[in-house]
């Protein structure tokens, strides 16, 4: 790469970190999140078309043809069948569509956001338990677009056992603010959700991360389908049994998942950092312990 454009592309991130993180960044998010409710065919039709301009979104596997707001569009859902979830025993699918991110070994309690960029399991979910069970496993970051489906489903069969909703910021979680902002994930607004797996192996914990721009999380697989802004109590123990594939709650514009798996696991061949998946598609991989893989002839 020639130093020509190596300066206009750090530019161009320069510019997009100051566009979108030198702004009251929780009072746009609020204001878009009533800007996009407004229920007007030309006022949506209009965003919809702004929103083309910009991104590669794409309804053609929606349920919906028409939208009565750009909330509606945000959260839409897709037709039955178009995410089959993966069911080979040992794969762990992506929750959501998503652009794979860091990932990598959980090296004691630490995880990367970006390279030379590290933060700590108990500073993500601000307690130290999940540490106990998690050290040595694997994380995976997902980024989703403002274009991409915002639902996000349950990778396994088993038991939502936790929720700990963290009041935090809104920074973007683009890579320009991930190779800029130290902690980011851990400044944000974000619920760390405590997966049960039926088999009765170590929990798996999902970490929905809000940005600027997302309005709320809801989680739709609880009664009422409460959003995790502002709730009371911020830490809820519950039994609500989930089956692989399961919806589990939508952002309402675009953000970031953090998946973090117990040992055992690893990156799927297929999902690479950069790649795009869908949800469903194969995400981690769990090797059987020795004992279960037999000795070599």
């Amino acid at each position: 790469m020639n130093r020509r454009l190596l300066r206009q592309l750090l530019l161009r991130e320069d510019l997009n970190f100051l566009l979108t993180n030198r702004l009251p960044r929780v009072t746009m998010t609020r204001l878009f999140g009533r800007l996009s409710r407004i229920r007007s065919p030309m006022f949506t039709r209009a965003g919809l078309a702004l929103w083309r301009l910009f991104t590669d979104l794409d309804l053609s596997d929606a349920r919906a043809t028409a939208f009565a707001s750009l909330h509606e569009c945000f959260t839409r859902e897709l037709r039955p069948g178009a995410r089959p979830f993966d069911r080979t025993a040992g794969i762990l699918p992506s929750p959501c569509d998503a652009i794979v991110g860091a990932c990598g070994p959980i090296e004691h309690d630490t995880l990367l956001q970006a390279k030379g960029m590290p933060y700590t399991l108990a500073e993500l979910c601000t307690r130290e338990e999940p540490s106990r069970w998690l050290a040595g496993g694997f994380y995976a970051t997902l980024r989703l677009t403002s274009a991409m489906y915002h639902r996000f489903h349950s990778p396994l069969a088993g038991e939502l056992r936790r929720i700990d909703w963290i009041d935090g910021d809104a920074w973007n979680v683009n890579p320009p603010a991930l190779a800029r902002v130290d902690r980011l994930f851990c400044r944000n607004e974000r619920a760390v959700l405590e997966l049960a797996p039926a088999d009765g192996s170590p929990p798996l914990l999902l970490v929905p991360v809000a940005a600027i721009l997302v309005a709320s999380l809801r989680l739709s697989c609880l009664p009422g389908q409460p959003a995790l802004r502002g709730a009371r109590p911020p830490r809820v123990h519950c039994r609500v049994p989930l089956e692989l594939g399961q919806e589990m709650g939508w952002f309402e514009h675009g953000s970031t998942i953090i998946v973090l798996a117990p040992p055992g696991y690893s990156l799927a061949q297929s999902a690479r950092p950069g790649d795009r998946l869908r949800a469903g598609e194969p995400l981690l991989v769990r090797t059987p312990p020795a004992s279960a893989r037999g000795s070599p002839d």
